[in-house]
């Protein structure tokens, strides 16, 4: 394990089979080293990092594969993260095996989740209207 997160990630982590576990020891890794100003925590179950107590990019792990979520990723113009489904402006990459993850897009996402935020922090307060942060 390299970067610094929380320890309940890395028990995430390590109760994966070894190849998600690979998978998400990287992705954690890395998104410490490109947002090391954000908390890191296990939230509703998943890896989820915060700026300000905002979540800016998390991970789980679905029959597909391990999905990672940038909560504001369908505002970064990204073609690589499939938007969501719903209201809310996430968008997410699903990975197989550790090797698929490039360091270099991976990299330039955590600028773009830095760089751009929608407020899901004050979410409820508002009634489930998301406005831009940054």
């Amino acid at each position: 394990m390299s970067g610094k997160y929380h320890p309940d990630i890395k028990a995430y982590n390590e109760g994966l089979t070894p190849e998600d576990t690979a998978i998400c020891d990287r992705l954690a890794a890395e998104i410490s080293r490109g947002l090391p100003e954000a908390e890191s925590k296990i939230w509703h179950r998943h890896p989820v990092w915060f700026l300000d107590g905002n979540p800016i990019v998390g991970y789980s792990k679905l029959k597909a594969g391990i999905r990672l979520m940038f909560w504001s990723g369908a505002s970064f113009d990204e073609e690589m993260l499939i938007p969501g489904t719903g209201k809310f402006k996430d968008a997410s990459a699903t990975y197989t095996a550790a090797e698929k993850i490039k360091k270099k897009d991976l990299a330039r996402w955590l600028e773009k989740a830095r760089d751009i935020q929608w407020d899901y922090k004050n979410i409820m307060k508002r009634k489930g209207v998301l406005e831009r942060l940054k």
